[in-house]
């Protein structure tokens, strides 16, 4: 028997969209989901564009208030996609409803505010989950196995680059995310937050870190109107930008495996250079996100002079089968977010968690935090989530 469940989205600008097209996609690939997502209500303050969302993927109704999704019994589910120092408010109101939500990370501007957030899920007894996307390619589960199965030693050590271009063009426009009232840390938050998520779900808890972090562009220009992703602004009123552009770290593991991140947003020349390379006693396995599909993979027992080889993922590999039949087809950035919203609307139906939950969101964020107070202090930071 298959339910339907009565889903809102809050905020509509490029995320609110994504997750949309998500739950439109969700039962063609998933035929077998117990629970079918019914789009309900867009919520978004900029006037029009809830209308132009409803027109174009059937919302019954569109609001302006995100309240009012609080308050409507028809919704069972909310994604939360607004800005950043939105999370906090609106994902505890909506769990204290008794709705389930899928929230976009960093899950606030603190770990006390993903913290805040996660409580008041357990609280309120109903599922959360939250937008880690990179973990759910298929061969980064892959790799995740294999790191885990001990086929390439003790880890001794991975990097992590999380590089692009998105903010570089100088008059990109002065947008909440350069604010730190609204949106919080700058690339910590935007692409660190995955980097500390992929370093946590592949090697363990991070427990200590040193970081250092630049503003390059500093200055950029007030947008005149209603703006969506990263748009571009000139003549507009000059002003400061307020969080920082780049984040090196390095990083010490419960294992006791050490790492190095580096994220920036004002890469020239690099487009979602997102990846890992993780290291160990017997071999290494590497992964880049421009090239998604791919495991570079070196294991066997002469350790000098060993060779890599590629992989392609396949059906065996996480949930590959959902989209291709044969190891080599492509698979792309929304197809991972098809991936989410079948866990969190699996989660829903059986009561049990599936996928990047809350608490994975306050451990990024108890390590983006200790990366503000390193860069801050010099010195380095105990990475401490709060019970």
């Amino acid at each position: 028997m298959v339910d339907t469940l009565g889903v809102a989205v809050v905020g509509f600008g490029w995320m609110g969209r994504v997750h949309t097209q998500a739950y439109a996609r969700v039962r063609h690939h998933y035929p077998r989901l117990s629970l079918v997502p019914e789009l309900v209500t867009v919520a978004e303050e900029v006037p029009g564009r809830a209308e132009e969302a409803a027109a174009q993927f059937g919302f019954a109704s569109t609001t302006r208030d995100w309240r009012e999704v609080v308050a409507d019994p028809r919704i069972k589910a909310v994604s939360i996609t607004a800005p950043n120092f939105l999370h906090r408010e609106i994902g505890v109101a909506m769990a204290e409803a008794g709705k389930h939500i899928w929230i976009e990370k960093p899950v606030g501007l603190t770990a006390e505010d993903a913290g805040a957030v996660a409580d008041a899920v357990t609280k309120a007894g109903v599922q959360g989950a939250v937008g880690f996307n990179y973990r759910n390619a298929p061969a980064v589960e892959a790799a995740r196995e294999l790191i885990a199965s001990g086929e390439i030693g003790t880890v001794t050590h991975v990097r992590i680059r999380l590089f692009s271009d998105y903010a570089a063009h100088p008059e990109g426009a002065l947008t909440w995310r350069y604010e730190r009232e609204r949106g919080g840390s700058g690339v910590l938050g935007d692409l660190a937050s995955h980097g500390t998520d992929l370093a946590r779900h592949l090697l363990g808890d991070i427990t200590s870190l040193t970081a250092d972090t630049a503003i390059f562009l500093p200055e950029r220009a007030r947008p005149t109107g209603a703006t969506a992703g990263h748009s571009r602004a000139s003549g507009g009123e000059i002003g400061p930008v307020e969080n920082e552009d780049y984040v090196s770290c390095l990083l010490r593991f419960a294992s006791g495996a050490r790492g190095v991140l580096e994220a920036c947003r004002v890469s020239v020349g690099e487009q979602n250079n997102y990846g890992f390379e993780v290291h160990g006693t017997k071999g290494a396995v590497f992964w880049d996100f421009r090239r998604m599909n791919e495991l570079g993979i070196s294991r066997g027992t002469t350790y000098q002079d060993q060779s890599v080889t590629t992989v392609y993922v396949g059906p065996g590999h996480g949930e590959f089968a959902a989209f291709q039949p044969g190891a080599a087809n492509s698979m792309g950035y929304d197809d991972l977010k098809v991936i989410e919203a079948y866990r969190f609307l699996r989660s829903v139906a059986e009561g049990t968690p599936h996928g990047a939950t809350l608490t994975d969101a306050v451990h990024s964020a108890a390590a983006l935090d200790a990366m503000a107070r390193s860069a801050s202090s010099g010195a380095w930071a105990e990475v401490t989530v709060d019970a």
